[in-house]
Protein backbone atom coordinates (compact mmCIF):
# COMPACT_ATOMS: atom_id res chain seq x y z
CA UNK A 1 0.00 0.00 0.00
CA UNK A 2 2.74 2.57 0.84
CA UNK A 3 4.48 1.80 -2.48
CA UNK A 4 1.19 2.19 -4.35
CA UNK A 5 0.49 5.53 -2.68
CA UNK A 6 4.01 6.73 -3.48
CA UNK A 7 3.57 5.85 -7.15
CA UNK A 8 0.00 7.12 -7.35
CA UNK A 9 0.56 10.37 -5.43
CA UNK A 10 1.42 12.57 -8.46
CA UNK A 11 -1.64 11.31 -10.33
CA UNK A 12 -3.89 11.87 -7.32
CA UNK A 13 -2.58 15.43 -6.94
CA UNK A 14 -3.10 16.10 -10.64
CA UNK A 15 -6.70 14.87 -10.38
CA UNK A 16 -7.37 16.90 -7.21
CA UNK A 17 -5.92 20.04 -8.79
CA UNK A 18 -8.47 19.99 -11.60
CA UNK A 19 -8.22 21.98 -14.80
CA UNK A 20 -6.49 25.29 -15.39
CA UNK A 21 -7.80 28.31 -17.25
CA UNK A 22 -5.74 28.48 -20.44
CA UNK A 23 -7.24 31.71 -21.75
CA UNK A 24 -4.70 34.43 -22.54
CA UNK A 25 -7.40 37.11 -22.87
CA UNK A 26 -6.21 40.61 -22.00
CA UNK A 27 -8.26 43.13 -20.03
CA UNK A 28 -6.58 46.40 -21.01
CA UNK A 29 -8.99 49.26 -20.56
CA UNK A 30 -11.35 47.07 -18.57
CA UNK A 31 -12.30 47.21 -14.88
CA UNK A 32 -12.75 44.22 -12.58
CA UNK A 33 -14.18 44.13 -9.04
CA UNK A 34 -13.44 41.11 -6.85
CA UNK A 35 -14.96 40.92 -3.38
CA UNK A 36 -12.98 39.26 -0.60
CA UNK A 37 -9.78 39.26 -2.63
CA UNK A 38 -7.37 39.67 0.29
CA UNK A 39 -6.99 35.93 0.85
CA UNK A 40 -7.73 32.47 -0.58
CA UNK A 41 -9.14 32.01 -4.06
CA UNK A 42 -10.16 35.67 -4.24
CA UNK A 43 -6.55 36.76 -3.86
CA UNK A 44 -5.38 34.24 -6.46
CA UNK A 45 -8.11 35.38 -8.84
CA UNK A 46 -6.94 38.96 -8.36
CA UNK A 47 -3.31 37.90 -8.91
CA UNK A 48 -4.18 36.35 -12.28
CA UNK A 49 -6.48 39.12 -13.50
CA UNK A 50 -3.97 41.80 -12.45
CA UNK A 51 -1.69 40.37 -15.15
CA UNK A 52 -4.43 41.23 -17.63
CA UNK A 53 -5.90 44.59 -16.51
CA UNK A 54 -7.24 46.82 -13.73
CA UNK A 55 -8.46 45.09 -10.58
CA UNK A 56 -10.36 46.55 -7.64
CA UNK A 57 -10.05 44.52 -4.46
CA UNK A 58 -13.17 45.10 -2.35
CA UNK A 59 -12.70 43.98 1.27
CA UNK A 60 -13.77 44.66 4.83
CA UNK A 61 -10.22 44.42 6.18
CA UNK A 62 -8.40 47.10 4.17
CA UNK A 63 -5.06 46.58 5.95
CA UNK A 64 -4.99 42.94 4.92
CA UNK A 65 -6.23 43.90 1.46
CA UNK A 66 -3.42 46.46 1.04
CA UNK A 67 -0.85 43.84 1.98
CA UNK A 68 -2.30 41.50 -0.67
CA UNK A 69 -2.46 44.31 -3.22
CA UNK A 70 1.16 45.32 -2.59
CA UNK A 71 2.22 41.72 -3.13
CA UNK A 72 0.27 41.49 -6.38
CA UNK A 73 1.55 44.87 -7.63
CA UNK A 74 5.14 43.82 -6.98
CA UNK A 75 4.67 40.48 -8.70
CA UNK A 76 2.74 41.69 -11.76
CA UNK A 77 4.13 45.19 -12.14
CA UNK A 78 0.55 46.42 -12.42
CA UNK A 79 -0.07 49.48 -10.26
CA UNK A 80 -3.76 49.41 -11.15
CA UNK A 81 -4.56 47.04 -8.27
CA UNK A 82 -6.73 49.18 -6.05
CA UNK A 83 -8.16 48.51 -2.60
CA UNK A 84 -11.65 49.75 -1.66
CA UNK A 85 -13.45 49.18 1.63
CA UNK A 86 -16.54 46.98 1.41
CA UNK A 87 -18.26 45.32 4.36
CA UNK A 88 -20.86 42.92 3.00
CA UNK A 89 -22.35 42.58 6.49
CA UNK A 90 -23.47 46.21 6.42
CA UNK A 91 -25.75 47.59 3.69
CA UNK A 92 -24.57 51.13 4.52
CA UNK A 93 -21.01 50.11 3.61
CA UNK A 94 -22.23 48.42 0.43
CA UNK A 95 -24.09 51.55 -0.67
CA UNK A 96 -21.09 53.75 0.15
CA UNK A 97 -18.79 51.48 -1.86
CA UNK A 98 -21.12 51.54 -4.86
CA UNK A 99 -21.56 55.31 -4.64
CA UNK A 100 -17.79 55.90 -4.56
CA UNK A 101 -17.16 53.43 -7.37
CA UNK A 102 -19.81 54.96 -9.65
CA UNK A 103 -18.37 58.42 -9.02
CA UNK A 104 -14.81 57.33 -9.78
CA UNK A 105 -15.18 54.72 -12.52
CA UNK A 106 -17.12 55.15 -15.74
CA UNK A 107 -17.06 51.46 -16.66
CA UNK A 108 -17.30 48.03 -15.03
CA UNK A 109 -16.76 44.92 -17.10
CA UNK A 110 -16.41 42.05 -14.61
CA UNK A 111 -17.93 41.67 -11.15
CA UNK A 112 -16.76 38.62 -9.21
CA UNK A 113 -18.84 38.05 -6.08
CA UNK A 114 -16.27 35.93 -4.28
CA UNK A 115 -16.31 36.89 -0.58
CA UNK A 116 -17.96 34.53 1.88
CA UNK A 117 -18.23 33.24 5.42
CA UNK A 118 -18.65 29.64 6.52
CA UNK A 119 -19.59 27.79 9.72
CA UNK A 120 -20.06 30.98 11.76
CA UNK A 121 -21.56 30.75 15.25
CA UNK A 122 -25.00 32.35 15.17
CA UNK A 123 -24.72 36.06 14.56
CA UNK A 124 -26.40 38.78 12.54
CA UNK A 125 -25.26 41.49 10.16
CA UNK A 126 -25.61 45.19 10.94
CA UNK A 127 -29.07 45.02 9.36
CA UNK A 128 -30.28 41.99 11.31
CA UNK A 129 -29.74 39.32 8.66
CA UNK A 130 -28.35 35.90 9.62
CA UNK A 131 -24.63 36.18 8.86
CA UNK A 132 -24.27 33.49 6.16
CA UNK A 133 -27.33 34.63 4.22
CA UNK A 134 -26.50 38.29 4.79
CA UNK A 135 -22.87 38.19 3.64
CA UNK A 136 -22.86 35.36 1.10
CA UNK A 137 -26.10 36.26 -0.65
CA UNK A 138 -27.92 39.44 0.38
CA UNK A 139 -24.78 41.59 0.47
CA UNK A 140 -23.76 40.47 -3.02
CA UNK A 141 -27.34 40.77 -4.23
CA UNK A 142 -27.42 44.44 -3.19
CA UNK A 143 -23.95 45.14 -4.58
CA UNK A 144 -24.87 43.62 -7.93
CA UNK A 145 -28.14 45.56 -8.05
CA UNK A 146 -26.37 48.87 -7.34
CA UNK A 147 -23.77 48.24 -10.08
CA UNK A 148 -26.06 46.62 -12.63
CA UNK A 149 -26.64 49.68 -14.82
CA UNK A 150 -22.91 50.43 -15.00
CA UNK A 151 -22.31 46.82 -16.06
CA UNK A 152 -24.99 47.13 -18.75
CA UNK A 153 -23.45 50.36 -20.02
CA UNK A 154 -20.04 48.66 -20.20
CA UNK A 155 -21.20 45.49 -21.95
CA UNK A 156 -19.89 43.02 -22.90
CA UNK A 157 -19.77 42.37 -19.17
CA UNK A 158 -19.81 39.40 -16.83
CA UNK A 159 -21.10 38.66 -13.35
CA UNK A 160 -19.46 35.67 -11.66
CA UNK A 161 -20.96 34.32 -8.42
CA UNK A 162 -18.82 31.95 -6.37
CA UNK A 163 -21.16 29.33 -4.91
CA UNK A 164 -20.41 25.81 -3.67
CA UNK A 165 -21.41 22.20 -4.17
CA UNK A 166 -22.84 22.61 -0.66
CA UNK A 167 -25.85 24.24 -2.33
CA UNK A 168 -27.24 20.71 -2.76
CA UNK A 169 -27.81 20.64 1.01
CA UNK A 170 -29.55 24.00 1.06
CA UNK A 171 -33.18 25.03 1.32
CA UNK A 172 -34.74 28.48 1.22
CA UNK A 173 -36.51 28.42 4.59
CA UNK A 174 -38.94 31.30 4.16
CA UNK A 175 -40.62 30.45 7.47
CA UNK A 176 -37.29 30.99 9.29
CA UNK A 177 -35.07 32.85 6.83
CA UNK A 178 -32.67 34.18 9.47
CA UNK A 179 -32.42 31.10 11.67
CA UNK A 180 -34.18 32.60 14.67
CA UNK A 181 -36.25 29.49 15.35
CA UNK A 182 -33.54 26.92 14.68
CA UNK A 183 -29.96 27.27 13.54
CA UNK A 184 -27.30 24.93 12.21
CA UNK A 185 -24.20 26.70 10.97
CA UNK A 186 -23.38 24.04 8.40
CA UNK A 187 -26.85 24.15 6.91
CA UNK A 188 -26.88 27.95 7.07
CA UNK A 189 -23.87 27.95 4.76
CA UNK A 190 -25.64 25.51 2.42
CA UNK A 191 -28.76 27.70 2.34
CA UNK A 192 -26.71 30.76 1.38
CA UNK A 193 -24.90 28.90 -1.40
CA UNK A 194 -28.21 27.71 -2.84
CA UNK A 195 -29.35 31.34 -2.79
CA UNK A 196 -26.25 32.21 -4.88
CA UNK A 197 -27.22 29.66 -7.53
CA UNK A 198 -30.88 30.67 -7.64
CA UNK A 199 -29.93 34.35 -7.82
CA UNK A 200 -27.59 33.65 -10.75
CA UNK A 201 -30.21 31.69 -12.67
CA UNK A 202 -32.90 34.33 -12.19
CA UNK A 203 -30.54 37.21 -12.95
CA UNK A 204 -29.46 35.50 -16.17
CA UNK A 205 -33.12 34.94 -17.10
CA UNK A 206 -33.93 38.62 -16.59
CA UNK A 207 -30.91 39.65 -18.65
CA UNK A 208 -31.91 37.37 -21.51
CA UNK A 209 -33.31 38.74 -24.72
CA UNK A 210 -32.15 41.06 -27.46
CA UNK A 211 -29.87 43.15 -25.20
CA UNK A 212 -28.03 40.17 -23.73
CA UNK A 213 -27.54 38.44 -27.08
CA UNK A 214 -26.12 41.53 -28.71
CA UNK A 215 -24.02 42.82 -25.83
CA UNK A 216 -22.78 39.58 -24.25
CA UNK A 217 -23.93 40.43 -20.73
CA UNK A 218 -23.75 37.20 -18.72
CA UNK A 219 -24.18 35.86 -15.19
CA UNK A 220 -22.79 32.49 -14.13
CA UNK A 221 -22.17 30.62 -10.86
CA UNK A 222 -19.47 28.17 -9.91
CA UNK A 223 -18.16 25.63 -7.41
CA UNK A 224 -14.39 26.17 -6.95
CA UNK A 225 -13.77 22.72 -5.50
CA UNK A 226 -12.61 21.80 -2.00
CA UNK A 227 -9.91 24.39 -1.34
CA UNK A 228 -7.39 24.72 1.45
CA UNK A 229 -8.22 28.23 2.66
CA UNK A 230 -9.22 30.30 5.67
CA UNK A 231 -12.92 29.74 4.99
CA UNK A 232 -13.16 26.99 7.65
CA UNK A 233 -11.50 29.11 10.37
CA UNK A 234 -14.68 29.24 12.48
CA UNK A 235 -14.62 25.44 12.97
CA UNK A 236 -11.86 23.82 15.01
CA UNK A 237 -12.80 20.36 13.67
CA UNK A 238 -12.87 21.46 10.03
CA UNK A 239 -9.59 23.33 10.43
CA UNK A 240 -7.86 20.14 11.64
CA UNK A 241 -9.52 17.99 8.96
CA UNK A 242 -8.36 20.46 6.31
CA UNK A 243 -4.79 20.14 7.65
CA UNK A 244 -4.90 16.34 7.81
CA UNK A 245 -6.35 15.93 4.33
CA UNK A 246 -4.60 18.90 2.72
CA UNK A 247 -3.08 16.57 0.11
CA UNK A 248 -6.60 15.98 -1.24
CA UNK A 249 -7.57 19.66 -1.31
CA UNK A 250 -6.96 22.23 -4.00
CA UNK A 251 -4.52 25.04 -3.34
CA UNK A 252 -6.06 28.54 -3.51
CA UNK A 253 -4.43 29.00 -6.92
CA UNK A 254 -5.99 25.76 -8.19
CA UNK A 255 -9.33 26.71 -6.64
CA UNK A 256 -9.30 30.09 -8.39
CA UNK A 257 -9.14 28.59 -11.88
CA UNK A 258 -12.90 28.28 -12.35
CA UNK A 259 -13.47 31.90 -11.28
CA UNK A 260 -10.78 33.04 -13.71
CA UNK A 261 -12.23 30.88 -16.48
CA UNK A 262 -15.73 32.29 -16.00
CA UNK A 263 -14.33 35.82 -15.98
CA UNK A 264 -12.16 35.75 -19.10
CA UNK A 265 -12.66 32.66 -21.30
CA UNK A 266 -13.57 33.78 -24.81
CA UNK A 267 -15.84 30.79 -25.39
CA UNK A 268 -18.13 31.94 -22.55
CA UNK A 269 -18.91 35.32 -24.10
CA UNK A 270 -22.57 34.41 -24.66
CA UNK A 271 -22.93 31.62 -22.06
CA UNK A 272 -25.20 32.66 -19.19
CA UNK A 273 -27.20 31.18 -16.34
CA UNK A 274 -24.87 28.20 -16.01
CA UNK A 275 -23.13 26.49 -13.08
CA UNK A 276 -19.48 25.56 -13.54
Amino acid sequence: VPVFLFVAAPYIRRYVAGGRCKSTARLEGKVVIITGANTGIGKETARDLAQRGKVIIACRDTAKAEAAANEIRAETGNQQVIVKKLDLADTKSIREFAERFLAEEKELHILINNAGVMLCPYSKTADGFEMHLGVNHLGHFLLTFLLLERLKQSAPARIVNVSSLAHHGGRIRFHDLHGEKSYNRGLAYCHSKLANVLFTRELARRLQGKFQRQAGFTANALHPGSVSSELVRHSFVMTWLWKIFSFFLKTPCEGAQTSIYCAVAEELESVTGQYF
